[in-house]
């Protein structure tokens, strides 16, 4: 009986030691697969995930720069779409020296002279007076430049911004090149004279549009590529040379000639309106004593009357009476 039983309960526990050994060896194969699958997962939410995490970490990164500085720097301006201009009064000692001198700036920074004139003031300086155009980037170093030629009297600076206009006539000019464009392609395409004509009409209108806003475009180009500075230069006031200011006695010779040649020049201004006048009353006199006051009647003395027979004999006094001549002899005694 022994010999029997031993066989049986040892193949039930090989039995048992198979089956572990399979459940073992399923576990371990589904815990590899397992991790496969997690794996695989994981690197694919991270592959997913990636250009979300690095513009996360760049906004990130730019929000740790903007926070370390004090403010967001602005975005620059467009050189091309502002127009500046500027005006310059600068006294020198030697006006044309220092024209020359602007002139050479402004030609060696790639601009021109627009305009110029000269003049003196009643003291005998002279003032000149130039407009000179310059490329906008060498705009701060020109007006730097010409500040230094002498005294600066007055300086007026302006920038405006035109990028809005520069941009609204831009896209005007694109749009309506591209209506140009349309209304030449219906005529190349038309077949009837009436509507040949009518497509004609409305092709000049719109090219006469066109070429409004390209001379507006041009404008705002030159505005804004070269700036604009008005030059005033004028000559320094002679000073002596002890450096005092106050009047002398050549100043006084000198301001009083001034006042006698001005007054003079007055006089003379005077006389030169009033001869006109002058001479018409001169002609007007010789004219009534040479030719109207002699044709005029002359009335002398009384005239006498007169009768058929002549004139009358002159009135003869009365003669006097006794008393009358008693009485004037008397009045002689009394004397």
């Amino acid at each position: 009986m022994r010999t029997q039983c031993t066989p049986r309960s040892a193949r039930p526990a090989r039995s048992l030691r198979a089956l572990a050994g399979l459940l073992l060896a399923g576990s371990l194969a589904l815990a590899g697969c397992g991790a496969d699958d997690s794996g695989g997962g994981d690197s694919a939410k991270s592959a997913a995930k990636g250009p979300v995490a690095a513009a996360g970490q760049g906004g990130a990164d730019q929000a740790g720069s903007g926070g370390s500085g004090s403010s967001p720097k602005a975005p620059d301006l467009t050189p091309g779409a502002i127009i500046r201009t500027a005006s310059l009064t600068v006294q020198v000692a030697d006006v044309p020296e220092a024209l020359d001198r602007a002139r050479a700036t402004a030609e060696g920074a790639g601009g021109y002279v627009g305009k110029e004139s000269t003049s003196r003031d009643a003291g005998g300086r002279e003032r000149t007076r130039v407009v000179l155009r310059v490329p906008s980037a060498r705009y701060d170093e020109v007006l730097t430049a010409l500040q230094g030629t002498g005294r600066l009297i007055d300086r007026t600076a302006q920038a405006v911004d035109v990028t809005d206009q520069v941009v609204d006539v831009d896209s005007r000019v694109k749009s309506q090149r591209a209506s140009v464009d349309r209304i030449r392609a219906l005529m190349s395409r038309a077949t009837k004279l009436s509507d040949v004509v009518a497509l004609e009409g409305e092709l000049s209108s719109r090219q006469a549009d066109l070429e409004s806003l390209l001379a507006r475009q041009a404008s705002l180009k030159d505005r804004t590529s070269l700036a604009t500075i008005t030059l005033s230069l004028s000559e320094k006031p002679v000073r002596k040379a002890g450096g005092d200011d106050s009047p002398g006695v050549v100043d006084a010779l000198s301001g009083g000639w001034h006042v006698f040649v001005t007054l003079l020049r007055w006089v003379v201004l005077a006389l030169g309106a009033a001869l006109p006048f002058l001479a018409c009353a001169a002609l007007l006199t010789v004219l009534w004593l040479r030719v109207v006051r002699p044709r005029l009647p002359r009335h002398g003395g009384p005239v006498p009357a007169m009768t058929a027979l002549g004139p009358l004999p002159p009135a003869r006094p009365a003669p006097e009476s006794a008393g009358e001549r008693s009485d004037a002899g008397e009045g002689s005694g009394r004397d």
